[in-house]
């Protein structure tokens, strides 16, 4: 990152992180077809409208591993290997910390917080298990996400696809035993999303086991540095509470489409899904901007920051607008997938996909933005 040219390494960068998204919610999306065609509209209302809710409560924790990103990629291009090597085992301890903080309130806040939300009646008693069981693997899911935050620290973005690739096959494999041959519905997709949850953190636990040089982890030595820990929340924080921002307003959102019942809701969960990919393309180059910059600085490369992002910048704006084009062009067999034959459902999707996928890319504008300044050390400016 520190040498040579940059247009290529971006991409190289990118591309396994926008994969590796891809697949995340391929598989995710498979989850709510898997439930759509075998459980019902209601089972599919119940997966579908929790996504505002999860990402409100996880958004500040994941925001965690922006600092843990931040800090590392700086002393990396510092050469300070003594302190890459506590904030990797702080890194790992607070991802754990995260993960059952998490879980004790998710469970605690399900049932309120889906009433607030005006859920159906109908689908209120799914949609609580389902949340209650997921956040029964917050742990899982915060080790994977802080481990990834390390690898792409040193520019490591394919060991978190191989991570998903095998948990993910684990997930729809799961899904269609749990959910066709023992009927399990809403419980079977949780239990099959947070088993290879389980999967996916273990992978990359290994991997930093692994792992040459500084990153190394040695279980023995986990520990909270507090001087370490303090950068990490410093950066982390802020962008964990940017993140609950977007996520209250999408709860809001969630909030007036559940006053339209479960038509719309199950439309607007087959839309999000169509959503998230663009998002996470746009996703990739806004980690690239985070880590070149941060790497760069350290060394005193200020010119290849600039470089960065004008080129994350560019990359940002032509994969949103393609994404963003085709998905509201296809609208109907997209959203068919999910709820064939119901077009009630499918008018529901084709609506949300119109109006926000095509200008969608100005979110990755923004995003480039504020991962360059995040990369820079400078985190609440940007919240």
């Amino acid at each position: 990152m520190l040498h040579g040219s940059l247009a290529d390494k971006i991409v190289m960068f990118a591309l396994p992180l926008a994969a590796s998204s891809i697949l995340q919610q391929l598989f995710n999306a498979a989850d709510v077809a898997v439930v759509g065609r075998f459980a019902g509209n209601q089972a599919l209302a119940a997966v579908g409208g929790n996504s505002s809710v999860i990402n409100l409560l996880v958004n500040l924790f994941v925001g965690f591993s922006v600092g843990a990103n931040v800090v590392i990629a700086r002393y990396i291009g510092e050469g300070k290997e003594e302190k890459i090597q506590k904030t990797v085992h702080t890194v790992i301890a607070l991802a754990l910390i995260c993960g059952v903080i998490l879980s004790v309130i998710g469970n605690a806040a399900a049932a309120p917080i889906l009433s607030l939300m005006n859920t159906p009646e109908e689908v209120l008693p799914l949609a609580t298990v389902y949340l209650k069981i997921y956040f029964g693997g917050m742990p899982f899911f915060m080790l994977y996400n802080f481990g990834s935050a390390i690898l792409r620290s040193v520019g490591d973005t394919q060991k978190p696809l191989y991570c998903l690739i095998v948990s993910g096959i684990i997930n729809v494999g799961l899904n269609l035993i749990l959910v066709i041959v023992f009927h399990l519905g809403v419980v079977g997709v949780a239990i099959a999303t947070v088993t290879a949850n389980g999967v996916s953190a273990a992978m990359v636990l290994l991997f930093l086991g692994r792992s040459a040089g500084a990153i190394r982890m040695d279980v023995r030595k986990l520990a909270l540095d507090r001087e370490e820990a303090v950068k990490i929340v410093k950066i982390g924080a802020p962008a964990g509470l940017q993140g609950m921002v977007f996520s209250f307003s999408n709860v809001c959102i969630q909030s007036a489409i559940n006053g339209f019942g479960t038509d719309a809701i199950a439309g607007s969960a087959a839309a999000l899904n169509y959503e998230f990919f663009t998002f996470f393309v746009t996703s990739a180059f806004t980690q690239a901007a985070v880590t070149f910059a941060s790497q760069n600085y350290g060394a005193g490369e200020c010119g290849r920051v600039d470089r960065s992002l004008i080129l994350c910048q560019a990359y940002v704006v032509a994969a949103g607008l393609l994404l963003g084009v085709l998905a509201a062009a296809f609208g109907h067999p997209l959203a068919a997938i999910y709820a064939p034959g119901k077009e009630e459902v499918i008018s529901h999707a084709i609506l949300r996909l119109k109006y926000i996928c095509i200008p969608y890319f100005l979110c990755g504008v923004m995003d480039v933005m504020v991962g360059v300044l995040r990369g820079l050390g400078h985190s609440i400016v940007p919240m």
